[in-house]
């Protein structure tokens, strides 16, 4: 039996999309509805429309680079945004992975799959560009000197914002955090 690949990446359960220099050169249907937004609205675009910020984009294109260079795959959790529709600029929190077709030009060409956690972690605090960065790694277990590195920031500026977080989600310890971001 012969296996139709496009039918397959088209009918996928999870968003996928295709990169080159982190423009989407191509996505499924599932992509589209999770970030509401046309086919039309999404291919020829840099990924930077389904960021919160340009700065967030900028970014976490900085950290990944490195770890898809070496390891030619990076995985992490983090907050999008919606593109259009009825939820037009809605933070939803998601899990995105990706696969370098090229490691030594990590950016150059890739595929990449995004699966929507709102229905079990919805994003209830407004949070500051930074603020989803730090929170992020702390759902990962990373302590503040982990993050401060991962950041290029000082451990001491990551407690900072760990201590907002713990506010925001009235947490009282780091696991009390951690468990309050999971549950949004």
């Amino acid at each position: 039996m012969d296996i139709d690949y496009q039918l397959a990446f088209n009918l996928a359960p999870v968003g996928l999309a295709l990169s080159r220099n982190r423009t989407i050169v191509d996505c499924n249907q599932h992509l589209c509805d999770m970030f509401g937004a046309a086919r039309t609205q999404l291919v020829g675009q840099s990924f930077q429309v389904l960021y919160p910020s340009a700065d967030e984009y900028e970014r976490t294109g900085a950290r990944i680079a490195p770890i898809l260079n070496r390891k030619g795959t990076y995985s992490d959790d983090r907050i999008m945004r919606r593109v259009d529709g009825r939820f037009k600029g809605e933070a939803f929190w998601c899990h995105v992975t990706g696969r370098a077709l090229n490691q030594s030009a990590p950016h150059e060409a890739g595929i990449w799959s995004f699966e929507d956690l709102s229905a079990t972690r919805p994003v209830r605090a407004e949070l500051t560009a930074r603020e989803r960065e730090v929170a992020a790694h702390v759902m990962q277990g990373l302590t503040s000197k982990q993050i401060g590195k991962i950041l290029e920031i000082s451990h001491r500026t990551v407690e900072i914002y760990r201590a907002r977080l713990m506010r925001k989600y009235k947490a009282s310890t780091a696991a009390d955090l951690v468990h309050r971001l999971s549950a949004g």
